[in-house]
């Protein structure tokens, strides 16, 4: 074989559902009675919530009257299309990236096709949602048709400064400017629900990876003082709980900035705290990365004549960093789940919007239910960026 000849798989056996369950389920008496016991524990368990959802009392009615609250907090309804834009622009750029540094049609890209689908089976949303759902799948596929069959040097570039610039971009489009027409200005304050939630997310996890990534260098630094304060900034930041971070820069922020500076927004104060927390659980787990490749790794690229510089960028890091996947998708999805402390200094994120909807005196006693669809939102999405990244991982397995 030719040293550019690609390297090919075996073909996975072909079996029908029936073959997979007696090889996966009841290949021997211990995995029969095992199977048979988890069976039976998930109807015990999934039995009385069935019930509940299905009993006459319960009160489903809060949901499609607050569902707009619960999607986008106070964000005003005429305003409501930026935000649509700005999801059709996030689809556009993910589908992007998969047609620009993907090979072949990478199944992470169905996960992300697919999200929205699932989301418009939840009984809840309108024909007008579910119709905008199903169009930012449609620009994913765009983006990724466009990347990938459009000018490859020109669409590569496109695609890393629309990375670059993407957060102050949805920032401008959700706050707008100018006092009158359809980009008025949405103070921030009026901002919550799931669009503050994903909004908080995905600027912390953009901000601190490459954060992170230059505190996991400055650690492995041989410069003692380089390293030494990248030593103390991660561990004191990860010494401390995050909601200490938010109450922190929610008081005392403005304490560090030049008296005539003017005042910060709290949005803006929370996005900091997220970020600087965020970036020294990264900089752990690349440091755990680098620290799992083998010398001879950098002993090799040193042999090709490669400077400090080239060697990191084009040889450690990218391995590095395929080695990391599983941790860091888990530490994105906590960071995800961890927004919702932002309720507690005093912003209306998809957790905080639920508690002001149960204090309502039309929906007493609607504490079930409205818990219920929050964890079923918060599951699809986490469990979609999961699945994306295991199919990610199988296919940078490059051993294989």
């Amino acid at each position: 074989m030719s040293a550019t000849s690609p390297t090919l798989s075996l073909p996975r056996p072909v079996r029908s559902v029936g073959q997979w369950m007696r090889h996966n389920l009841f290949r021997t008496w211990g995995d029969t009675v095992v199977t048979i016991l988890f069976v039976g524990l998930a109807i015990a368990v999934l039995q009385p919530i069935v019930r509940w959802m299905l009993a006459p009392e319960t009160n489903w009615s809060v949901i499609p009257a607050n569902l707009n609250l619960f999607l986008r907090g106070r964000y005003p309804g005429e305003f409501a299309g930026r935000i649509w834009v700005v999801i059709y622009l996030l689809g556009l750029l993910a589908g992007m990236s998969f047609g620009t540094w993907g090979q072949g049609i990478p199944r992470a890209l169905g996960v992300f096709v697919g999200l929205p689908l699932v989301l418009i089976l939840i009984p809840f949303f309108t024909m007008a949602q579910r119709g905008g759902l199903l169009l930012a799948s449609a620009v994913i596929v765009l983006g990724f048709v466009l990347a990938r069959y459009g000018p490859r040097t020109y669409m590569s570039q496109i695609t890393l400064n629309l990375l670059i610039l993407a957060i102050p971009i949805c920032y401008i489009l959700l706050r707008g400017f100018g006092e009158t027409g359809s980009f008025q200005l949405v103070h921030t304050r009026l901002w919550g629900g799931l669009t503050l939630s994903v909004l908080l997310a995905i600027s912390g996890i953009v901000v601190s990876y490459p954060f992170g990534i230059l505190l996991a260098l400055g650690r492995r630094s041989t410069l003692p003082v380089l390293r030494i304060l990248c030593i103390i900034y991660i561990e004191a930041i990860r010494g401390v709980p995050l909601i200490s971070l938010l109450y922190m820069s929610i008081t005392m922020l403005q304490l560090f900035l030049p008296s005539n500076f003017p005042s910060v927004e709290s949005i803006v104060r929370v996005f900091v705290a997220i970020t600087f927390f965020s970036a020294a659980y990264v900089a752990e787990n690349v440091r755990g990365g680098l620290a799992s490749l083998p010398k001879g790794q950098d002993e090799a690229a040193r042999a090709l004549g490669l400077n400090q510089v080239q060697r990191m960028v084009f040889i450690i890091l990218p391995q590095a960093l395929k080695a990391i996947i599983p941790v860091t998708v888990s530490q994105f999805i906590s960071l995800f789940k961890d927004t919702t402390l932002v309720s507690l200094v005093g912003m209306f994120d998809l957790l905080g919007i639920g508690k002001t909807v149960i204090s309502n005196p039309k929906f007493l006693g609607t504490h079930r239910e409205v818990y219920f669809f929050i964890g079923l939102l918060y599951w699809v999405l986490n469990y979609g960026l999961s699945y994306g990244a295991r199919k990610l991982e199988d296919r940078l397995r490059t051993e294989r």
